[in-house]
């Protein structure tokens, strides 16, 4: 029993100077330590003075420099950006004048076209308009052509034929021979058309004039009044009985419808 005791008292004391020992170890590592980080952090803070002692005035310069580039770039970048909008200020006037010129001269071109287009349909109207006459003309002249082969024996004179009678009829008599020829007892409008009748008949001859409906009238057979005429002097007499005209020596005579002389048909084209 006492030997077990004696030893436990020896494994004690072994420890107790183990830990002890292990304690002292430890407290010079951790001296080791601090005096480490001490000598660590005193050369690193003397490293960084000594190199802000020796880089400052180098940093300060190189700061300058940058600064005045800086500002220069500014400057000339100001600059460029003026330069760059009065350029584009430039270009938009000149654009503006330019479209302006060009709208002037779009709206110019558009009315000249219109106006073409107008005169165009015009020359076009006129055009249509000619065909369409000479289609006539071309219509007339075959029908003319046709009438002259169909008349024959009568005389053509300002748009119209005439025919002089070779026998004598009474006025009612002449003027219905005219009639079943597509003709009438002739109508005088002038005196050139007078002039011509008489180159033409040179004797008494029937024209379509009466006052037989209403006595004073004298009216034409196409049923228009009288306003002036080639009468002899002294004639119409007013005659009762005397109410048909006709052509003596160029001058116009009222006689008895029911006497027999030669007439004038005229046919209208």
């Amino acid at each position: 029993m006492s030997q077990i005791q004696t030893a436990e008292s020896v494994y004690d004391t072994i420890d107790i100077d183990l830990a002890e020992e292990m304690k002292r170890q430890d407290g010079q590592e951790m001296t080791i330590y601090a005096n480490a980080d001490n000598i660590s952090h005193h050369h690193v803070r003397t490293e960084t003075e000594d190199t802000k002692r020796h880089q400052t005035p180098q940093r300060t310069g190189s700061e300058c420099v940058r600064n005045r580039n800086f500002r220069t770039a500014t400057v000339c970048l100001g600059l460029l950006c003026v330069l760059l909008l009065t350029a584009v200020i430039v270009l938009c006037v000149q654009l503006f004048r330019k479209t302006d010129q060009f709208n002037t001269n779009n709206k110019n071109i558009f009315e000249e076209r219109n106006q073409l287009l107008t005169r165009n349909t015009k020359l076009t109207e006129e055009r249509d308009e000619l065909l369409n006459n000479n289609k006539n003309l071309n219509q007339e002249k075959n029908e003319l052509q046709k009438t002259l082969r169909e008349m024959d024996g009568w005389i053509y004179y300002q748009s119209s034929f005439y025919y002089i009678s070779s026998e004598k009829k009474s006025w009612s008599e002449s003027r219905r021979y005219c009639t079943e020829r597509g003709a009438d007892l002739v109508i005088i409008n002038n005196i050139e058309e007078q002039n011509f009748l008489k180159k033409h008949s040179g004797e008494e001859i029937w024209i379509g004039l009466t006052d037989s409906e209403n006595e004073g009238t004298w009216k034409w057979v196409n049923g228009k009044t009288l306003n002036s005429g080639f009468w002899m002097a002294g004639q119409p007499n007013g005659q009762r009985t005397e109410n048909c005209a006709l052509i003596i020596s160029s001058e116009w005579h009222d006689y008895p419808c029911n006497d027999a002389f030669k007439w004038i048909c005229e046919k209208n084209i």
